[in-house]
Protein backbone atom coordinates (compact mmCIF):
# COMPACT_ATOMS: atom_id res chain seq x y z
CA UNK A 1 0.00 0.00 0.00
CA UNK A 2 2.36 2.64 -1.07
CA UNK A 3 0.59 5.24 -1.72
CA UNK A 4 0.46 8.67 -0.41
CA UNK A 5 -1.85 11.66 -0.59
CA UNK A 6 -1.80 14.46 -3.06
CA UNK A 7 -1.92 17.69 -1.47
CA UNK A 8 -1.85 20.21 -3.80
CA UNK A 9 -3.00 24.07 -3.85
CA UNK A 10 -5.81 23.74 -6.92
CA UNK A 11 -7.67 19.90 -7.91
CA UNK A 12 -6.56 19.02 -11.11
CA UNK A 13 -8.58 19.48 -14.31
CA UNK A 14 -11.58 17.18 -14.35
CA UNK A 15 -11.11 14.48 -17.25
CA UNK A 16 -13.59 14.77 -20.16
CA UNK A 17 -15.91 11.98 -20.96
CA UNK A 18 -15.90 10.51 -17.18
CA UNK A 19 -18.88 7.55 -17.06
CA UNK A 20 -21.20 7.96 -14.79
CA UNK A 21 -20.07 6.48 -11.00
CA UNK A 22 -23.05 3.86 -10.11
CA UNK A 23 -22.53 3.22 -14.16
CA UNK A 24 -18.70 2.45 -13.54
CA UNK A 25 -19.38 0.93 -10.52
CA UNK A 26 -21.89 -2.14 -11.84
CA UNK A 27 -19.31 -2.53 -14.55
CA UNK A 28 -16.22 -3.19 -12.41
CA UNK A 29 -17.80 -5.48 -10.59
CA UNK A 30 -19.26 -7.50 -13.46
CA UNK A 31 -15.69 -7.57 -14.80
CA UNK A 32 -14.05 -8.27 -11.28
CA UNK A 33 -16.18 -11.64 -10.98
CA UNK A 34 -14.97 -12.67 -14.60
CA UNK A 35 -11.49 -11.93 -13.59
CA UNK A 36 -11.79 -13.79 -9.71
CA UNK A 37 -10.74 -16.98 -10.92
CA UNK A 38 -7.99 -15.74 -12.13
CA UNK A 39 -6.90 -13.42 -9.21
CA UNK A 40 -7.34 -16.21 -6.84
CA UNK A 41 -4.78 -18.20 -8.92
CA UNK A 42 -2.45 -15.46 -9.24
CA UNK A 43 -2.27 -14.72 -5.50
CA UNK A 44 -2.50 -18.24 -4.61
CA UNK A 45 0.51 -18.97 -6.08
CA UNK A 46 1.92 -15.29 -4.95
CA UNK A 47 2.39 -13.73 -8.28
CA UNK A 48 -0.18 -10.91 -8.07
CA UNK A 49 1.72 -9.50 -11.23
CA UNK A 50 0.64 -11.33 -13.93
CA UNK A 51 -3.07 -9.55 -12.99
CA UNK A 52 -1.93 -6.12 -12.93
CA UNK A 53 -2.11 -4.68 -15.94
CA UNK A 54 -5.73 -5.85 -16.02
CA UNK A 55 -6.61 -5.24 -12.70
CA UNK A 56 -4.89 -1.44 -13.43
CA UNK A 57 -7.40 -1.10 -16.73
CA UNK A 58 -10.49 -2.49 -14.32
CA UNK A 59 -9.65 0.29 -11.79
CA UNK A 60 -9.22 3.11 -14.43
CA UNK A 61 -12.06 2.22 -16.13
CA UNK A 62 -13.76 3.30 -12.87
CA UNK A 63 -12.01 7.29 -12.55
CA UNK A 64 -8.22 7.16 -14.52
CA UNK A 65 -7.13 9.27 -11.14
CA UNK A 66 -8.18 6.28 -8.41
CA UNK A 67 -5.51 3.53 -7.03
CA UNK A 68 -5.66 0.11 -5.76
CA UNK A 69 -4.33 -2.09 -3.50
CA UNK A 70 -4.18 -5.89 -3.07
CA UNK A 71 -3.11 -7.04 0.40
CA UNK A 72 -3.82 -9.33 3.31
CA UNK A 73 -7.19 -8.51 4.54
CA UNK A 74 -7.98 -7.94 8.38
CA UNK A 75 -10.96 -10.54 8.33
CA UNK A 76 -10.58 -12.18 5.32
CA UNK A 77 -7.46 -14.09 3.17
CA UNK A 78 -7.60 -11.06 1.02
CA UNK A 79 -8.38 -7.40 0.58
CA UNK A 80 -9.03 -4.93 -2.33
CA UNK A 81 -8.32 -1.31 -1.83
CA UNK A 82 -9.81 1.11 -3.81
CA UNK A 83 -9.02 4.96 -2.98
CA UNK A 84 -9.35 8.63 -3.85
CA UNK A 85 -6.54 9.50 -2.05
CA UNK A 86 -9.52 11.65 -0.14
CA UNK A 87 -9.48 13.94 -3.33
CA UNK A 88 -13.26 15.11 -2.88
CA UNK A 89 -14.05 14.92 -6.64
CA UNK A 90 -13.27 11.06 -6.40
CA UNK A 91 -15.48 10.53 -3.54
CA UNK A 92 -18.72 10.10 -6.04
CA UNK A 93 -16.67 7.23 -7.53
CA UNK A 94 -15.48 5.39 -4.26
CA UNK A 95 -18.80 5.85 -2.62
CA UNK A 96 -20.39 4.09 -5.77
CA UNK A 97 -18.00 1.41 -6.11
CA UNK A 98 -18.33 0.23 -2.05
CA UNK A 99 -22.07 0.62 -2.73
CA UNK A 100 -22.43 -2.03 -5.29
CA UNK A 101 -19.54 -4.44 -3.65
CA UNK A 102 -20.72 -7.65 -2.62
CA UNK A 103 -19.96 -8.35 1.01
CA UNK A 104 -17.52 -9.21 2.54
CA UNK A 105 -16.52 -13.11 2.95
CA UNK A 106 -13.96 -15.63 4.42
CA UNK A 107 -12.19 -14.70 1.16
CA UNK A 108 -12.32 -11.13 0.09
CA UNK A 109 -13.03 -7.48 1.91
CA UNK A 110 -13.48 -4.53 0.30
CA UNK A 111 -12.46 -0.82 1.43
CA UNK A 112 -12.82 2.80 -0.19
CA UNK A 113 -9.79 4.43 1.72
CA UNK A 114 -6.42 2.92 3.42
CA UNK A 115 -8.12 1.07 6.50
CA UNK A 116 -5.99 0.97 9.88
CA UNK A 117 -3.91 -1.92 10.71
CA UNK A 118 -4.46 -3.29 14.31
CA UNK A 119 -0.23 -2.59 15.19
CA UNK A 120 1.32 -0.59 13.09
CA UNK A 121 4.60 -1.12 14.48
CA UNK A 122 4.39 -4.77 13.69
CA UNK A 123 4.78 -4.04 9.97
CA UNK A 124 7.82 -3.85 8.11
CA UNK A 125 7.89 -2.27 4.95
CA UNK A 126 10.26 -3.35 1.78
CA UNK A 127 11.03 -1.38 -0.21
CA UNK A 128 13.55 -3.42 -2.59
CA UNK A 129 16.09 -5.15 -0.19
CA UNK A 130 16.03 -2.60 2.32
CA UNK A 131 13.28 -3.39 4.99
CA UNK A 132 12.01 -0.61 7.10
CA UNK A 133 9.90 -1.55 10.17
CA UNK A 134 7.30 0.81 11.43
CA UNK A 135 8.37 0.37 15.24
CA UNK A 136 10.94 2.74 14.54
CA UNK A 137 8.95 5.67 13.39
CA UNK A 138 8.47 8.34 15.38
CA UNK A 139 6.74 11.42 14.90
CA UNK A 140 6.33 15.21 16.39
CA UNK A 141 2.58 16.05 17.01
CA UNK A 142 1.29 19.26 17.07
CA UNK A 143 -2.42 19.75 17.97
CA UNK A 144 -4.09 23.14 17.06
CA UNK A 145 -7.81 24.14 15.69
CA UNK A 146 -8.96 20.41 15.37
CA UNK A 147 -6.34 19.32 13.35
CA UNK A 148 -2.95 17.66 13.74
CA UNK A 149 0.28 18.68 12.31
CA UNK A 150 3.08 16.29 12.29
CA UNK A 151 6.44 15.71 11.14
CA UNK A 152 7.62 12.05 10.85
CA UNK A 153 11.22 10.29 11.17
CA UNK A 154 12.37 7.00 10.73
CA UNK A 155 16.57 6.20 11.23
CA UNK A 156 16.82 4.45 7.82
CA UNK A 157 15.07 8.05 6.12
CA UNK A 158 18.67 9.55 5.75
CA UNK A 159 19.48 6.84 2.99
CA UNK A 160 15.99 6.91 1.52
CA UNK A 161 15.62 8.65 -1.89
CA UNK A 162 12.63 11.86 -1.36
CA UNK A 163 10.10 9.60 -3.53
CA UNK A 164 10.53 6.97 -1.02
CA UNK A 165 10.87 9.06 1.92
CA UNK A 166 7.57 10.86 1.31
CA UNK A 167 5.62 7.59 0.66
CA UNK A 168 6.89 6.16 3.92
CA UNK A 169 5.47 9.31 5.59
CA UNK A 170 2.58 8.91 3.90
CA UNK A 171 2.09 5.17 4.22
CA UNK A 172 3.18 5.21 8.17
CA UNK A 173 0.10 7.70 8.93
CA UNK A 174 -2.72 6.08 6.62
CA UNK A 175 -1.60 2.55 8.23
CA UNK A 176 -1.67 4.44 11.42
CA UNK A 177 -4.72 6.19 11.38
CA UNK A 178 -6.81 4.92 8.33
CA UNK A 179 -6.20 7.11 4.98
CA UNK A 180 -9.93 8.76 6.06
CA UNK A 181 -8.81 9.91 9.09
CA UNK A 182 -5.59 11.18 8.54
CA UNK A 183 -7.34 13.02 5.70
CA UNK A 184 -9.79 14.29 8.23
CA UNK A 185 -7.49 15.56 11.26
CA UNK A 186 -4.04 15.51 9.63
CA UNK A 187 -2.93 19.49 8.65
CA UNK A 188 0.69 20.30 7.43
CA UNK A 189 3.08 16.77 7.18
CA UNK A 190 6.41 16.68 6.73
CA UNK A 191 9.11 14.30 6.77
CA UNK A 192 12.11 14.83 8.75
CA UNK A 193 15.93 12.84 8.25
CA UNK A 194 16.96 13.98 11.96
CA UNK A 195 15.08 12.76 14.74
CA UNK A 196 13.19 15.88 16.41
CA UNK A 197 12.95 15.99 20.10
CA UNK A 198 9.67 15.18 21.71
CA UNK A 199 8.63 12.94 19.25
CA UNK A 200 6.11 10.09 19.75
CA UNK A 201 5.33 6.72 18.29
CA UNK A 202 2.62 5.63 16.09
CA UNK A 203 0.18 4.30 18.38
CA UNK A 204 0.57 7.50 21.18
CA UNK A 205 -0.21 9.23 17.60
CA UNK A 206 -3.53 7.07 16.68
CA UNK A 207 -4.47 7.39 20.72
CA UNK A 208 -4.25 11.33 20.01
CA UNK A 209 -5.68 12.05 16.63
CA UNK A 210 -8.71 9.45 17.58
CA UNK A 211 -9.21 11.86 20.96
CA UNK A 212 -10.23 14.40 18.88
CA UNK A 213 -13.25 12.66 17.23
CA UNK A 214 -14.56 11.19 20.71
Amino acid sequence: MSWFRRRSPEPPPQPRHLPNPEEAAAEFWRRWFELLPEVNAALGEREPHRLENELCELVAAVHPDLHFSLDRGQQAIYSLVISGQEDPRLRPYTDAWKAAAPPDDMIWEFHDSVPPVPDPTEVTVNLGARKVPLADVRVVAQVGEGLVDVAVYHPEFAALSDEQRRTMTFLSLDVTLGERLAGERLGRVETATAEPAGTIGLLELRELVRSLVD
